[in-house]
């Protein structure tokens, strides 16, 4: 005869599993909000250039050099 699970003890048992996880990895889990928080950055950014006015290389050089 099988054990047999019901619903409710196997949502326990996930919850249980999940805090233990989260408990235990917590760099793990800070290093993968922290990419997606970059990566939600990186997409806003890439929207706010597409429609700003176009410069030269040199003119970003510039900038990132102090000069501009």
């Amino acid at each position: 005869m099988q054990p047999s699970l019901n619903s409710e003890t196997l949502k326990q048992t996930f919850k249980k599993a999940l805090v233990e996880v989260l408990h235990e990895e917590q760099d793990v889990l800070r290093d993968v909000f922290a990419e997606a928080i970059e990566d939600l950055a990186l997409a806003e950014a890439i929207r706010a250039g597409q429609d700003s006015e176009l410069v030269t290389r040199g003119a970003v050089f510039e900038v990132l050099e102090g000069k501009g």
